[in-house]
């Protein structure tokens, strides 16, 4: 048998992939420049799979071309057995609340909903010193990581000692979580959170005095210190953008502030809307208007905000944000952890809103499961199959249809709201891309018009094998460098968090 399998012809496209290897290795001894050609068996560029083509990338990590050929690419990497497709983009997330995972999952009150996991949520912030930040930060990001994310939107809203009184270095935690992300090799978008009161006619709740920044001029110190030290640009490996955390955390003046500095600074800005029925009351008892409402008239809504969660909107809302050409980041399992509720995406995108995903409070870090969460919420609600599909007729049906409509939300609208250079691979992209195996068991039998769908509606983490952030790859065959420390460092901050006394 084993002479047999040497003797075996090879096919015509393991003929092509070893023309290329062999260019490629020509090419490598006679050339001088530090590029770097990824190989693999399928590169998505354009919709869709394609078959023998290199991505080449510089030494900046910068996508210079994807071609057949190898041009003056001095190194190779050889994926055998793979397919190449752009990062996942998680542009929401909480990572100290992956300490929080599975806690809550039993009833310890006769009705347990949003606002009993919150108080659960609000004992472990009060938990956390600096570096045990840093450590649950680095755990939620080595996950995202092997799930294929190479870039992250971070809500931060740790700002202050567990007492409540400000830290001495301005921006520590954030300087933390950001660490934290260095670390792994991810890019992060480090969303500074303005959270100033526990809503309308509401005492001070002093297991928020972590989150408080009752003081707009401080919160602004705060934002252009981190924008002043960590903020790389759009192709950089951090950026900063604000986010007042909700209608019932921030007054309507400060609101109209956070606009102006958003706009004046030309950065992200997100923030939680309408993500509980209880919300859209108190806006309307306080201001006389729904949150979307609302933010529209204070200028908000803009192409650099992000609304996340958007669940309890109307048909004329979901008008608003689309016509601003806003975003929507829906995190469906997380919103379906806690009860939120279904976000109305089949309103949006006749709305002509760009929706991202994200993770938010990590009850589980599988971006491809909240992307195929999105559609597969509304088939339940609607009693239809193919809801958000775009009609056959399109230029979009033709290059793959629904799968390629759902992983455009997970690459390119994630990229777009967080104003990184990743999402897509092209020639000036960053080269942020992911693998998966192509005989993992959940793909086996796709071919390259079949694939996406494969990856979209029946994928996960076990197919991810290689993530590579700006040319350097950070997972090597499913394995984080120095994942064995991370997970060996979170456990036993778990261990010390939960044991009983």
């Amino acid at each position: 048998m084993e002479e047999q399998c040497k003797r075996r012809p090879a096919c015509d496209g393991e003929r092509a992939l070893l023309r290329m290897e062999l260019w490629f290795t020509r090419m490598s001894a006679t050339q001088t420049k530090d590029a770097t050609a990824w190989l693999a068996d399928l590169v998505y560029v354009n919709g869709r799979f394609e078959k023998d083509l290199a991505l080449v990338c510089d030494r900046n990590g910068r996508i210079v071309r994807l071609a057949r050929d190898i041009g003056d690419a001095a190194s190779v990497v050889r994926l055998r057995g793979r397919a190449i497709l752009p990062g996942l983009v998680n542009a929401h997330s909480h990572a100290f609340q992956r300490a929080l995972r599975a806690r809550t999952e039993g009833r310890r009150r006769a009705h347990e909903s949003f606002w009993t996991w919150r108080e659960m949520m609000y004992e472990l912030a009060a938990r956390l010193a600096p570096e045990d930040v840093y450590d649950v930060s680095r755990m939620a990001f080595l996950e995202m990581a092997l799930g294929g994310i190479t870039a992250v939107g971070e809500f931060h809203y740790l700002h202050n000692a567990s007492d409540g009184t400000p830290y001495a270095e301005t921006g520590l935690l954030a300087k933390e979580v950001v660490r934290a992300a260095r670390d792994v090799g991810l890019k992060i978008c480090l969303l500074d959170v303005l959270y100033m009161r526990a809503g309308f006619n509401v005492e001070p709740n002093q297991s928020q005095k972590r989150f408080f920044t009752p003081d707009l001029s401080r919160y602004f110190l705060r934002v252009e210190t981190l924008l002043g030290e960590l903020d790389e640009g759009p192709d950089g490996r951090v950026r900063v953008g604000v986010a007042p955390h909700s209608v019932r955390a921030v007054p309507r003046e400060a609101l109209r502030e956070t606009a102006r500095l958003a706009s004046k600074r030309d950065c992200p800005c997100h923030m939680h809307v309408a993500e509980q029925p209880a919300e859209v009351e108190a806006c309307l008892q306080e201001h006389g208007r729904t949150p979307v409402r609302l933010l529209a008239e204070e200028e908000l809504l803009s192409e650099r905000f992000t609304a996340v969660h958007a669940i309890s909107i109307d048909l004329e809302e979901s008008e608003l944000l689309g016509r601003a050409r806003s975003f929507v980041c829906a995190c469906p399992t997380t919103e379906r952890n806690l009860g939120d509720g279904i976000v109305p995406a089949d309103a949006l995108c006749d709305a002509g809103v760009r929706i991202s995903f994200g993770t938010d409070s990590h009850a589980q870090t599988d971006l491809l499961e909240d992307t195929r969460e999105l559609e597969l919420n509304l088939r339940l609600r609607r009693g239809e199959r193919a809801v958000l599909a775009p009609p056959a007729e399109t230029d979009e049906a033709a290059l793959g249809g629904l799968a390629a409509r759902l992983f455009a939300m997970a690459t390119v609208n994630g990229a777009q709201c967080l104003g990184v250079n990743a999402g897509t691979l092209a020639p000036g992209s960053a080269a942020d891309f992911f693998t998966v195996d192509l005989q993992d068991v959940a793909l086996a039998g796709a071919d390259a018009q079949s694939l996406l769908p494969h990856i979209i509606f029946a994928g996960g983490r076990s197919a991810v094998r290689d993530v590579v952030v700006g040319g350097h790859r950070i997972v090597e065959d499913g394995r984080h460098p120095v994942q064995d420390i991370i997970v060996e460092r979170f456990t036993k901050l778990q261990r010390r968090l939960w044991s009983q006394p």
